[in-house]
Formats: C-alpha cells, structure tokens, sequence
C-alpha cells in the first residue's frame, strides 16, 4: 500500500492543489477541511501515514490540533507538516513546539513541499531497513517496534524526538554540532534550520524527565550535544 497522506486544509483550491500535486505523485491523499473532520477520520480508523495542516482553520486552529495529536498516543507518530503564512522565526518556533515535525510558509512549490515529506518520511524509517535494538544506561531502544522503554515504563516520542534519540545512542559520548545533527538526523536538507536542532532536543530531554534521564542528553557549550549516561 501506497502512503496516506491526510490534507487538513479549508480553502478548496488549495486543498485540491494540493491533493492533485501528491497524487500525480503515487500518494494516497484523504481531504479534511476542519480539524474535527480530520480527527473524525483518524478516530474512525482511518489509516494515515503523514498529515499536512494549514494553520489557521475555522473552530480549532492547526496549532490546537497539532498538540492534541501529539498527546495521544494512538496519533503521536504520526508526522505532521504545518502550512501557514506566518513566517517570522518566533512563529516558526511556536509551530515546532506545539508538536509539528516541518513548517512551510506560504507561498511555497509544490516541488518544496514534496522535498519536505520525503525526507520526513526518511526519518521515520519508511524507507530504512537497518532495524536494531540499543540499550544505553537503563534506554531501551527497540528498532523493530519503534518503542522506547526506561526502567519498565515506555516513553513516547514524536518521530523526530526517536530518531534524535536513536541517533545519540547510536553515538554515545561524541560531541555533536547543530549542523552535524541535522545532517546526521533530518539528512542533507536545505530546508531545516538550525535552531529547529534546539526545538526537538528540548522536546527530548522533557519526554525523558518524566523518568529521570532528561540529563543523559547533555549541552556542551559553544560546541552542540553529546548523549552521555556516565556521571
């Protein structure tokens, strides 16, 4: 089966812009126009791979919607890329913190927009084929399931947050640069900004406080972040 892609968009010309676009491009696509009619479809068990959500929307805001998704752990996977055209860097730093794996700001091309969801569909491991599991200072890191546990309790992490973390066990005790996380964890892409780097590794550490291990990810100043478990 192909990859479901849910449209969460109220204007209908760029809903079907859109819609036409990932289409002539092999993707499913499943259309809503309020965010009650896309978690309508999820609830109603509707198998989606990716969501595109427009910021601004009537009744619940995209940002709203974004945040309720990634409490719920049926949904917390599921990556979502948020449209708007609010482009200042503060507002690009709200939409990333409220839970959003990628951020276009309108106008942007279709060929953009494509480039944006293969590579986020890379780092949820949709084309990865190396599967494995890691234990580092009480981390489970279970590939195969794409499950995390710390001292019995599973942790549940946005696809960027488990791939960062995969990344830095992976690579324990080195020091890494912004730049190098990005190209080490989002791949070459000219599109992320470092300080996204800052957003996810936020995110992280407050995922991993909950079981007293936020400090394994550690801030190495003026350099970038190492992941180190040893006193």
């Amino acid at each position: 089966m192909g990859v479901n892609v849910l449209v969460v968009e109220d204007e209908p010309a760029i809903r079907e812009m859109l819609s036409y676009t990932l289409e002539e491009q092999g993707y499913k696509v499943t259309q809503a126009s309020t965010t009650e009619k896309a978690m309508s479809l999820l609830q109603e068990g509707e198998n989606i791979d990716i969501i595109i959500l427009d910021w601004m929307l009537p009744g619940a805001p995209g940002i709203d919607f974004a945040q309720r998704l990634k409490r719920k752990e049926a949904y917390a996977q599921i990556p979502v890329i948020m449209l708007t055209a609010r482009g200042e860097e503060d507002d690009r730093v709200k939409g990333l913190d409220s839970g959003v794996d990628d951020y276009v700001v309108k106008p942007f091309s279709p060929k953009e927009l494509l480039a944006r969801i293969r590579a986020l569909l890379r780092r949820i491991n949709k084309e990865d084929v190396n599967k494995e599991r890691i234990e580092l200072g009480g981390i489970k890191l279970d590939d195969i399931s794409h499950r995390v546990t710390v001292k019995g309790g599973t942790i549940h992490l946005g696809p960027t947050e488990y791939k960062l973390l995969h990344f830095f066990m992976e690579n324990p005790d080195r020091v890494f640069s912004r730049e190098q996380l990005l190209n080490g964890v989002w791949g070459n892409q000219v599109f992320v900004e470092e300080r996204t780097v800052d957003v996810h590794i936020r995110r992280l550490r407050k995922a991993l406080a909950d079981y007293d291990v936020a400090h394994y990810v550690q801030t190495v100043r003026g350099t970038g972040y190492r992941f180190s478990h040893k006193v």
